[in-house]
């Protein structure tokens, strides 16, 4: 089983940036804990960042058929970017979305969300502690589509 994480534009600049919206902490240690959590599991993590809208909705595309959740933080993008919600929404790969503050106490720009309708679940507010939620949620999915298919595998065969 693989998750693919994807943080969008300005999350390699965590630790730097609004450290009192974002916290002190740093994208590697965030995905340090993440792969740690992954390797406890047995499941494969694979780490993808980018600025540019058009580079996450290709790392999304290449999800098809090799992964088998994302776990996304698309930033800024969240509020704006259609391209990124069809693309969730095309691989048809169980999604997660994060953000580290709670974007619906900020801005009144931030509370459009374009991505979430298609994502299994959102997780929002949490500070860095919401990439291990997310992680927590992913492997209950992936456990539950496992359960699924054994299920209907066990089904088939006594048919």
């Amino acid at each position: 089983m693989k998750i693919v994480v994807i943080q969008g534009p300005n999350l390699n600049m965590l630790g730097v940036r609004e450290q009192q919206i974002y916290g002190p902490m740093k994208l590697e240690q965030i995905h340090a804990q993440m792969k740690d959590v992954a390797t406890q599991n047995g499941v494969e993590i694979e780490f993808f960042q980018s600025n540019l809208e058009g580079e996450i909705v290709d790392k999304i595309q290449e999800c098809y058929g090799e992964a088998h959740g994302i776990i996304i933080n698309a930033a800024a993008y969240t509020h704006t970017s259609i391209a990124i919600r069809d693309a969730i929404s095309a691989v048809n790969i169980p999604t997660i979305e994060v953000h580290i503050s709670n974007i619906h106490r900020r801005e009144d720009f931030r509370q459009t969300n374009m991505i979430a309708p298609v994502c299994a679940s959102s997780i929002v507010g949490f500070g860095p502690f919401g990439y291990h939620l997310a992680m927590m949620g992913m492997l209950q999915i992936m456990n539950e589509i496992k359960a699924a298919q054994a299920a209907q595998q066990q089904a088939q065969q006594q048919a």
